[in-house]
């Protein structure tokens, strides 16, 4: 049995980074080889053992209506939290505090896709008797978080002896500590968590680098996915094994029999691949259309748009 049950899913954010692949779409929905990149958080929550999801939403609600009709994912529940007005990392944590029980819960951005071992994590905030437990692992990213015997001892210092991490935007926290969270707008709990190392409370870490971890915060980013996927054969462990995933052409997909298509190539539903094109390294969204004899490399095209000519590193 889990020693933790609940998760709270960051889904509220605008994806400002992401755009224009985010004009329509909010960022947890962007889809990775015809799956939401959200259900990947819910899948590993699950997997883990959490069987209580709560998500906040902000921006293009409905569209997760669209995707979630009866706020179900595999049967299970998931409560969607609307933020009229956004009210960042910290507020969102504390408008969900009340609808989960007592004990720790986990709180996992709905932006990253990653694999690594949640037990650990798990395990030592239990352990320690931590307040709040952060994942922490080596990116490509500043690391500005330092690490000292378990406990997270600075936020952005620069005390050089101490090693130094990234956050893996995946962390566990006490319900008692959300009350100090400021209430009314937007705010992080970066500094809600400043406070409370001054004060010598447990603020813990555990180094988590096994596994991939994608931070999808750009285009470039989000091509990259596919082709970690497509050249190194990754699939997500936790996925469950009758799952048939990644889908590189969804089955509604129009392909025309002379179009080529090589690479780490997506197609989505109700696609249409017209006679003559070239497709390499090119993400198409459900909808979308690449009209005859066009030819794309390393492109990304949006739900309802068509593509024409010869593009490369484009977002159409």
């Amino acid at each position: 049995m889990s020693l933790i049950t609940q998760g709270f899913v960051l889904g509220a954010g605008l994806g400002m980074r992401l755009r224009p692949l985010t004009d329509d779409l909010p960022k947890p929905l962007v889809p990775i080889f015809q799956k939401p990149l959200i259900t990947f958080a819910f899948d590993h929550l699950l997997a883990a053992g959490c069987d209580k999801l709560v998500v906040n939403t902000h921006r293009l609600p409905e569209r997760f209506a669209e995707v979630f009709p009866e706020s179900l994912y595999r049967n299970k529940r998931v409560l969607f939290l609307h933020e009229p007005e956004i009210l960042g990392t910290g507020g969102g944590i504390k408008n969900a505090d009340r609808f989960f029980e007592s004990e720790p819960f986990v709180v996992y951005s709905g932006d990253i896709l990653t694999d690594f071992e949640l037990a650990p994590l798990f395990k030592e905030h239990i352990r320690a008797g931590n307040e709040v437990t952060l994942a922490l692992r080596k990116t490509h990213f500043p690391p500005t978080i330092g690490l000292q015997d378990g406990r997270i001892v600075e936020i952005g210092g620069k005390d050089e002896k101490i090693a130094k991490y990234d956050f893996a935007n995946v962390s566990v926290w006490n319900r008692q500590i959300i009350s100090r969270i400021p209430s009314g707008g937007s705010v992080s709990f970066i500094p809600t968590l400043v406070e409370a190392i001054k004060k010598g409370e447990r603020i813990g870490g555990v180094v988590v680098n096994d596994g991939k971890w994608f931070n999808i915060g750009s285009a470039k980013g989000y091509l990259e996915v596919h082709r970690v996927v497509c050249d190194e054969q990754w699939r997500p462990a936790y996925l469950d094994p009758n799952h048939q995933w990644p889908t590189r052409r969804a089955p509604s997909a129009v392909i025309d029999p002379t179009a080529t298509l090589s690479g780490f190539y997506s197609l989505g539903a109700n696609c249409r691949i017209e006679k003559g094109v070239r497709l390499r390294d090119t993400i198409v969204w459900p909808g979308a259309q690449i009209a005859s004899r066009s030819v794309l490399e390393n492109c990304i095209v949006r739900t309802h748009r068509t593509a024409e000519g010869t593009l490369r590193d484009a977002i159409i």
